[in-house]
């Protein structure tokens, strides 16, 4: 998860709600023909843009196989490995579905993959709570500039980026609107922008 913001006067949408959900379709359309129909697949969404995007793939993964997609939420906050380095934060809600993830084909989703550390954090802790036959990852969008070696298997959007670039993903269950921002990141105190 890309956790800086772009400043509102330069960011500019790169994907708004239409192709938001063309992505969203055609990664429920993969994740069927690789698992051979969904029947064993388990969504975690990683909090908070995450998880409502496992929501809104379950929902179409539901159209496609016509069967019930368990679906829950993996909260990652004391698997990170930057805990020391931020302000104290809220831990959110893991949801794991009633059947549990064991022997399952457990898809993390997640908004933005960075550099790898967040979802390096979820698999810690999945590791914890059962054992998956394979886990798999999607996400809306791989903005590249990975620290450890984490690939999707599923993406909504490649978008090269600088490091100087911020990439934010606004969905409207939180938001209000359906977007896919990219802009400066903001500089810090006494830094100059280039």
């Amino acid at each position: 998860m890309d956790t800086q913001n772009p400043q509102a006067s330069d960011a500019r949408p790169v994907l708004e709600g239409p192709d938001i959900a063309r992505a969203l379709t055609r990664i429920a359309h993969e994740i069927v023909e690789r698992a051979k129909g969904a029947d064993d697949v388990v969504l975690l969404g990683i909090p908070t843009r995450g998880v409502f995007l496992a929501q809104r793939l379950a929902a179409k993964l539901e159209q496609i196989t016509e069967r019930k997609i368990p679906r829950g939420s993996l909260d990652i906050t004391m698997y990170r490995d930057d805990l020391r380095m931020h302000p104290p934060r809220a831990l959110a809600r893991t949801e794991i579905p009633g059947d549990g993830i064991d022997g399952k084909l457990v898809v993390l989703v997640d908004d933005v993959l960075f550099s790898g550390r967040t979802i390096r954090a979820a698999l810690d802790a999945l590791n914890d709570i059962g054992r998956p036959r394979a886990v798999q990852l999607a996400v809306l969008v791989d903005r590249g500039h990975r620290e450890l070696p984490i690939r999707a298997d599923y993406v909504g959007k490649n978008l090269p980026t600088s490091l100087r670039e911020a990439v934010k993903v606004q969905l409207a269950e939180e938001d209000g609107r359906d977007t896919v921002l990219l802009g400066v990141k903001p500089a810090a105190p006494g830094e100059r922008q280039p």
